[in-house]
């Protein structure tokens, strides 16, 4: 968990987290995002034992790695290694995320597990780095080995997903948050409404613990709060981690968020001890930032506990008893020949594979013009056939197209038809890239060249778009509409605010037939918002808090204390923002 700077005690109403009271989360009841909670089976039970193997190996790698895992070190990369490990020999989809603007540049982790409505996300994350003051193992890797160890079981058990779920390991939180502000960052609107809630866990294993969960009154911390009010530990709000930890970076996103936390130097009460047990007037975790956050400064009974919640939390939001409907889609055949002016059939097969039968919309798409595909009936009830007809025209060029055909129900399922037309030799014409790749910095532009031909009969109109463009890059094109066999100049225009990388661009020219051909961009001379290495440009509506640091007219800046409308640089906001350089 960041440590709380000097003075931060001080309310945020800018950052005020609003709740409403909750009841404990039962079947019928709403849950975050508007959908009901599902029914589901039994959570397993998470062996202790199995964390603190994984606690065992977090240790072993801040040993190897100068005593600490701070993000980006040695420590911490060998964490990094060994989390996505098992996590892919589970069966999990995961992908490492290079944080840029972090302090020490070093990646988050993201597992997603297959299956569950992606509209409908439910997510789990704990930071993974630790202070290079010592080990990390309460701070934080007893969050990180109590979320691996859930992700093996659900993907051990394979339960039917009604929501889906993922799960994430952050880097760089102790600088500031980060990693987990990094991949909010990155998130489209779309993405970040598909997030129904966050979950956070830091520190689940202090020696001296209490247990707290944030913002506990909202509908978000329901399951949470049930299954510790079911051990009769009567949780309480998590003042000492607000807007500490991870699950801040989302809830200024507007994503319900909570967690659990055992607590760090914060004293434990009187009333505390004689409700939780321990000691009182002494700290939760009297190893907190210290070398002595070891192995030994974990708590078996409290770290169980949290384990066994979170076990409770994805099974109570995502899993159901109730079989998913499903199907299958195939054809037969997969490919054919057809003429020019002349038509051929296959079929298309379903079936049910698990619940009920249901009905299947038939979509054929893909096809060149002068190729149509109809399907005979068009709707059909899973476990049943289609014929389809396709139909191609005499003007149709030569060649082989790829058709995909859709089947939608509850999901969507596709399957690919190849479609090769002989005899005709309508209008053809191909298409090149001259040069196929380029560099361009940032706030500047570059040119390359579409040259087309005509292959085959006379030549055609050919318009020219671009799809895969990055946010802040544009392509126009002089003349944007050529006749086949002429060429037209691509100015390749990047604003700064592009991040550096290499993007692949698709250059299409429709005529009687549609081509492409890919465009390899890199950008250089800039990495984020403002051109500022990837560090996230001020914003007027944004509120700050102490170590943030953004981009503001050519310069990085500090946050020295709480802001929000104080624009760095300008006189008076001296006693909030520090200076930091230009970029």
């Amino acid at each position: 968990m960041k440590r709380r700077i000097l003075g931060a005690v001080v309310a945020m109403t800018a950052l005020a987290w609003v709740t409403t009271a909750a009841t404990p989360a039962l079947a019928d009841q709403e849950q975050p995002g508007g959908t009901a909670t599902v029914t589901s089976l039994a959570p397993p039970n998470i062996d202790v034992a199995a964390v603190q193997g994984h606690l065992a190996q977090f240790q072993s790698f801040a040993s190897s790695g100068g005593g600490h895992r701070r993000a980006g070190s040695s420590g911490y990369t060998q964490s990094v290694a060994y989390v996505k490990a098992k996590l892919q020999a589970a069966g999990y989809t995961v992908a490492e995320q290079r944080c840029t603007s972090c302090t020490y540049v070093s990646n988050n982790l993201i597992a997603d597990w297959p299956g569950g409505d992606a509209n409908q996300t439910i997510m789990f994350g704990a930071h993974l780095d630790g202070v290079s003051a010592g080990p990390g193992i309460n701070d934080n890797a007893t969050g990180s080995a109590t979320l691996l160890e859930n992700a093996l079981q659900l993907a051990a058990r394979k339960p039917t997903m009604a929501k889906h779920v993922r799960f994430a390991w952050w880097t760089d939180e102790e600088q500031g948050l980060n990693g987990s502000r990094f991949y909010v960052g990155q998130l489209s609107s779309t993405q970040r409404s598909a997030i129904k809630a966050y979950y956070n866990f830091d520190m689940v294993g202090s020696r001296n613990a209490g247990y707290f969960i944030n913002n506990i009154n909202t509908a978000a911390a329901a399951p949470l709060k049930e299954y510790w009010n079911s051990l009769g530990l009567s949780p309480e709000e998590n003042t000492e981690g607000a807007n500490r930890s991870d699950d801040a970076s989302f809830q200024r996103a507007g994503i319900p968020s909570s967690g659990y936390a055992t607590g760090a130097s914060y004293r434990k009460t009187n009333a505390q001890a004689a409700k939780w047990g321990g000691t009182a007037g002494a700290a939760y975790d009297s190893c907190y930032h210290s070398s002595c956050d070891t192995t030994s400064n974990v708590n078996p009974t409290a770290l169980d506990r949290a384990a066994d919640g979170v076990a409770y939390t994805i099974w109570k939001q995502a899993v159901t008893d109730a079989p998913v409907n499903d199907f299958s889609l195939s054809l037969s055949p997969s490919s054919g020949s057809v003429a020019g002016g002349g038509s051929g059939t296959f079929t298309v097969d379903t079936a049910t594979t698990s619940g009920s039968a249901q009905s299947v919309a038939l979509t054929a798409t893909g096809q060149p013009n002068g190729v149509s595909v109809s399907f005979s009936p068009a709707t059909v009830q899973s476990g049943s056939a289609s014929t389809a007809t396709v139909s191609v025209g005499s003007s149709v060029a030569n060649g082989t197209y790829p058709i995909t055909v859709k089947g939608t129900g509850s999901v969507a399922k596709t399957a690919t038809y190849n479609l090769t037309v002989t005899g005709g030799g309508g209008d053809d014409f191909s298409l090149s890239l001259s040069p196929a790749s380029g560099s361009v910095a940032v706030g500047g532009s570059g040119t390359f060249t579409v040259n087309t031909a005509t292959t085959s009969g006379s030549a055609q109109d050919v318009a020219l778009t671009a799809t895969g463009a990055p946010s802040g890059v544009t392509l126009s094109f002089n003349p944007a509409t050529v006749r086949s066999g002429s060429a037209s100049a691509v100015t390749v225009s990047v604003a700064d605010s592009t991040a550096n990388g290499t993007y692949s661009i698709t250059v299409v020219g429709t005529g009687a037939a549609t081509h492409s051909a890919t465009y390899s961009l890199t950008v250089t001379g800039g990495g984020g918002p403002g051109g500022c290495d990837g560090v996230e440009a001020w914003s007027a509506s944004t509120s700050y808090v102490p170590n943030d640091v953004v981009s503001h007219n050519g310069h990085k800046w500090k946050s020295t204390w709480y802001s929000a409308g104080a624009e760095p640089g300008e006189p008076g906001s001296w006693a909030v923002w520090e200076d930091q350089g230009p970029c």
